[in-house]
């Protein structure tokens, strides 16, 4: 298998580079964009090719239109957004495959750029169908995946384009997360300390084991810690447990023993009866969960246990909130813990968010540009840290 190249490898001038970004942004009821991180996010790689004589046609996706047009999933909000962004006219066409659109791309000059309609319109997209990857290559010359975050995806515009262009290479974007995921992978930097919460173990199971090889101590919280308990036989009330992994579980557990190699759980818990904003909560020990009740965030001595442990890190891996943040009541644990994180950055201590609602916890707290590194993709980032193939890097790397 050959290296994995990127854009600085390659030449760009006069000609057509196709560039698959991640446009699937956050919108309101009338359609406009929340967040355009992503937007900004994929600026870097579109400038360096306009700026050196290419021309840039853009594939994403947005939503789940299940192989349908939809009319408020189409990309006219982010085209008009890149527009005001770039300076420049960015043309968002009506489909991404066709005659029309493969007109529209032959008639392109250096320094243009398109947005092709959101590519899955199509069900051949996700069916990684390769007669539709075909047309899709058969637009550029050469093509750049710069979305991590559906780099795990077996899609059309992510595997199978690879095959139907002169060259295949990584963005700056995607660069720049597979260089932070092999950071924490080969981390010398000591002590590394990986922070894992979120609701399921069954999604993290794998991610577990891999970073458990790898880091000096792990911390665990969000629903997925009551699974732990479980299997120690801590009472944890109605909290979130997955019968079918607590053995899993509890076997980690005792490796951590063997290997002297610690795993810490939340000390105290904020429990309720009900997962709403007006419920009543209280904190309750480590075994005193009520029978009637379940955890809905760390308590305070578990935010105060974890934030002493993560400031001995040189490193620190985290992903997953400590509780159902998106209620105001049951976010205090998660808060805590950003907080912690972005103040030792200023000390020298590199944090790397590994994508999904812990990005979104730590955007909703306003210091996502306090982190190391936030990272795009939270599927991917996850499945790359657990050693699992991925089918967007590896399509790259045949080519």
């Amino acid at each position: 298998m050959n290296r994995l190249l990127t854009l600085k490898d390659i030449n760009v001038s006069n000609k057509k580079i196709i560039v698959r970004v991640d446009f699937n942004l956050p919108v309101n009821e009338t359609g406009e964009i929340i967040d355009d991180t992503r937007i900004k996010f994929s600026i870097p790689t579109i400038n360096y090719i306009l700026e050196r004589g290419g021309a840039v046609i853009l594939i994403s996706h947005f939503g789940r239109p299940q192989g349908t047009f939809v009319e408020s999933l189409k990309l006219t909000s982010a085209s008009k957004r890149l527009s005001e962004l770039l300076g420049k006219e960015v043309k968002k066409l009506s489909d991404c495959i066709g005659d029309d659109v493969k007109r529209t791309c032959q008639k392109m000059k250096p320094g243009d750029i398109v947005l092709l309609e959101n590519v899955r319109f199509h069900t051949e997209e996700e069916e990684n169908d390769l007669l539709f990857a075909k047309e899709l290559g058969s637009l550029g010359n050469v093509y750049v995946n710069d979305a991590f975050s559906v780099a795990h995806r077996k899609h059309a515009s992510v595997c199978g384009i690879c095959r139907f262009v002169e060259k295949a290479v990584a963005g700056f974007l995607l660069e720049k997360e597979i260089g932070y995921m092999n950071s924490i992978l080969g981390s010398k930097e000591r002590p590394l300390i990986a922070l894992l919460g979120g609701a399921k173990v069954s999604t993290k199971i794998d991610l577990i084991k891999s970073l458990f090889q790898r880091v000096d101590e792990l911390l665990i919280g969000g629903g997925m810690a009551y699974t732990f308990f479980a299997g120690l036989n801590i009472p944890t009330g109605k909290s979130l447990v997955e019968q079918e992994y607590i053995n899993t579980a509890k076997d980690i557990l005792l490796q951590s023993i063997a290997d002297e190699k610690p795993i810490y759980l939340p000390s105290d818990h904020v429990v309720a009866t009900f997962v709403s904003e007006g419920a009543d909560t209280t904190i309750v020990g480590k075994k005193n969960i009520p029978g009637t009740q379940r955890a809905v965030d760390i308590g305070p001595q578990t935010a105060k246990k974890f934030s002493n442990v993560l400031k001995k890190a040189s490193c620190i891996f985290w992903n997953g909130p400590m509780g159902i943040f998106e209620i105001e009541k049951f976010s205090k644990g998660t808060s805590e813990i950003a907080k912690v994180l972005a103040e030792l950055v200023d000390k020298g201590v590199k944090t790397i968010v590994g994508g999904g609602d812990s990005v979104a916890a730590v955007a909703k707290l306003g210091l996502s540009d306090k982190m190391t590194h936030i990272s795009t993709g939270g599927g991917a980032s996850l499945e790359f840290l657990s050693g699992v193939e991925i089918p967007g890097l590896s399509a790259l790397m045949k080519k």
